[in-house]
């Protein structure tokens, strides 16, 4: 099989095998995650808050609480805006909600597909006309200097909360505050934190000044604002945004899927029984990233995120509503996607197998779905993929997801004259090019590109944990597994590899397009079940001997649980 064991120091399992008393795989894996040491593996599988390190060295970070302070209790006016996908929702969401409880007034907005991701100027200039003495920008404002200019000359601060990439740190920046880790001046050791995370760490400054100040206590004993309440929309727009769940963002994802299991609000309440996510097991990452995400995000693509955000707002009287709105959205967004990756398939056909990168355009398609369509793009081609829908005037709004490894943010820059704007990150960006300009923009990315690939070497084979018989595979280990997560971005699930077994039964379930097996392990007689979604078409057939790669999970069914192996490779041997 293809799949590469990884190679760890078998002194150190041992170790961790009988410090931790756990499986051997499981102690191999923590040590082939880095958690060489019985204390820090323990720390690892009990992350905890105390655990997050302070916002020291984090630039601009003393700037905001002092303003966002202020303005509460001068009794300012204070604009929220967030961007139009989960993490900016979330941001909005939680910053206005520690804000209303703290006493102020707050005018909260977020974007619209149509007009532009980020922070625009009409925007800058409606929360002005609303009276805002103070504009808060979670998940954009770092490239939005047009629009923060646009405040500023009516005398009205911004404090931007992103952490998208800084352009030019040599210009200086107009907002009174940019806390983003990604500046060149910051010193906080974890750049990885989503916008959301950024806002928990603002808002729990900002209720500490606040207290010491004795503000709660001069307004007649106002109940402080708990800001763990506010985990479960950290939690959302981390898992959300595939920033790495590390550091900081593993204790803060941790803590927020522990109040989504016990404690959902209204709003994620309703729109997980519109999203028939079973009651009777908790909300995890997996639930998160596809069941909830692409609700929250789907009214963002087609137009304004209001829905979501009023959603994550509502109390128990609203929360039906809003989550059937929501849930229509994303109705339409499926539609909409469908048109969309038909047609870029269509025109696949027109690129040839060694152009280095696949960039598509179309007039007609919708923006909000392309970077969907891109991601699907990567998935079947392996390639870094730019999907762009062009408007009636010749305008193009497109998204681009990457493959082995190439910076999409250092692709587009170097192709910055021939875009009107872009951003985003190493692994997703956004961009907006004329029509005219598209076919030498596809020339130059297949250039930089190939000049990135250039610099990044051979893409390595995919690297499995640990080789396993079927008869290890017992609920023990497949839950001490489970406490390796939460798993996303660089915390991976555990792979594990299983060679020479036989398929004892075979059948394509769903809509045909993925497979269940029931495989058996001749040496034991141990078998196991099997799911792989979307392997239908790969069916071995009964009585072939198979290597597979997978993950391995517990599923119920009518009460009865069964270890399950959740296939990420199969591959018939001889």
């Amino acid at each position: 099989m293809t799949f590469v064991i990884r190679e760890v120091d078998p002194g150190l399992v041992a170790r961790l095998t009988a410090g931790l008393r756990v499986h051997p795989v499981t102690a191999r894996c923590l040590v082939g995650r880095g958690h060489v040491d019985t204390a820090g593996a323990k720390a690892w599988l009990d992350p905890r808050l105390g655990g997050l390190r302070k916002p020291e060295g984090l630039a601009g970070f003393a700037e905001a609480i002092a303003r966002i302070a202020g303005a509460i209790t001068r009794g300012e006016r204070i604009g929220v805006f967030g961007d139009y996908d989960v993490d900016g929702v979330t941001t909005c969401a939680l910053l206005t909600q520690f804000l209303r409880a703290a006493g102020a007034a707050v005018e909260p907005r977020v974007a619209r597909r149509d007009g532009g991701y980020g922070f625009t100027t009409e925007v800058a200039a409606e929360l002005c006309d609303a009276g805002c003495g103070l504009i808060v920008t979670g998940d954009c404002g770092t490239s939005d200097l047009p629009a923060i200019a646009v405040a500023r000359a009516r005398g009205i601060d911004v404090v931007v909360i992103d952490h998208h990439t800084v352009p030019d740190a040599s210009v200086a920046h107009p907002a009174i505050a940019l806390v983003n880790p990604l500046r060149e001046d910051s010193t906080f050791p974890f750049r990885g934190l989503a916008s959301v995370g950024l806002a928990f760490y603002v808002v729990a400054a900002v209720r500490t000044r606040l207290t010491e100040e004795g503000y709660f206590r001069e307004r007649g004993g106002r109940d402080v604002p708990d800001v763990r309440e506010l985990l479960d929309l950290v939690a959302l727009g981390t898992i959300a945004d595939l920033v790495p769940l590390t550091a900081e963002n593993r204790i803060l994802v941790t803590a927020g899927l522990r109040q989504l299991a016990t404690r959902p609000r209204p709003g994620i309440a309703a729109l997980a029984a519109t999203a028939g996510i079973d009651p009777s097991r908790p909300l995890d990452e997996k639930s998160v990233s596809w069941k909830l995400a692409p609700r929250l995000n789907a009214p963002g693509r087609l137009g304004s995120a209001a829905p979501s955000l009023e959603l994550l707002l509502a109390d128990d009287t609203s929360a039906l509503a809003c989550a059937t709105a929501v849930e229509e959205a994303n109705t339409a967004r499926r539609a909409a996607q469908d048109v969309v990756y038909e047609g870029a398939l269509a025109e696949l056909e027109t690129i040839g197998a060694d152009e280095p990168a696949v960039v598509i355009a179309r007039r007609g398609w919708l923006p909000g779905v392309v970077g969907i369509v891109a991601a699907k793009l990567v998935e079947r081609t392996g390639r870094p993929a730019f999907v762009i829908a062009i408007d009636d005037d010749g305008v193009g709004r497109g998204s681009a997801r990457t493959a082995g490894g190439i910076d999409l943010y250092r692709a587009l820059a170097g192709c910055a004259p021939l875009l009107e704007r872009f951003g985003g990150h190493a692994a997703a960006a956004g961009l907006t090019v004329r029509e005219a300009q598209v076919a030498e923009l596809r020339a130059a990315l297949g250039i930089e590109v190939t000049r990135l690939a250039a610099g990044s070497g051979p893409v390595a084979a995919p690297v499995a944990d640990a080789e396993v018989g079927l008869a290890e595979l017992d609920e023990r280990l497949v839950t001490e597994l489970v406490g390796l997560g939460p798993f996303g971005q660089a915390n991976a699930a555990p792979r594990l590899v299983a060679r020479g077994v036989r398929v004892r039964a075979s059948r394509r379930v769903g809509d045909g397009s993925h497979l269940k097996l029931d495989v058996v392990d001749a040496r034991t007689g141990v078998s196991r079940g099997a799911i792989g979604f979307g392997f239908g078409d790969r069916d071995p057939g009964i009585g072939a001997i198979v290597d597979l790669a997978f993950t391995p999970t517990v599923s119920e069914w009518n009460g009865s649980r069964r270890v399950e192996l959740e296939l990420t490779a199969l591959e018939p041997v001889g």
